[in-house]
């Protein structure tokens, strides 16, 4: 499984979490650092953004991808349409969620979001 990640760095134990869950090595991590510039088009810095990443058009429609998102949900929408025109399907996204009373605060992933699972429940009810 090859792991987007557009976020903080993961730790050992957040990977480790990840392929508990998903029962599945992460063969590779992707890190993509996210700055977007609020006073510039948004369109223009995804392009940037997705050329960062180094996978061909056969990767993006076979492999295993996992995608951690970035925090700012203008960014992650766009992200998202663009890796599902690339795939053909919405990839699983990961939840991290803060660990209660940590300090210094610390991070767990909480689960890993089919969002091609929701699309396809949600297709059954336009009907």
């Amino acid at each position: 499984m090859i792991l987007l990640n557009f976020s903080h760095p993961l730790t050992a134990e957040q990977i480790d979490q990840l392929q508990k869950i998903v029962n599945e090595p992460i063969e590779k991590i992707i890190n993509v650092a996210v700055h977007f510039d609020n006073q510039l088009p948004f369109l223009p810095q995804l392009e940037e953004l997705i050329r960062q990443i180094s996978l061909s058009a056969e990767q993006y429609q076979t492999a295993s991808l996992l995608v951690n998102p970035p925090s700012l949900n203008f960014i992650t929408a766009l992200l998202l349409a663009e890796l599902h025109g690339r795939m053909g399907y919405f990839p699983p996204f990961v939840r991290l969620r803060p660990v209660e009373d940590a300090v210094p605060p610390r991070f767990e992933v909480a689960e890993v979001l089919n969002l091609q699972a929701v699309r396809d429940a949600a297709r059954k009810e336009r009907f």
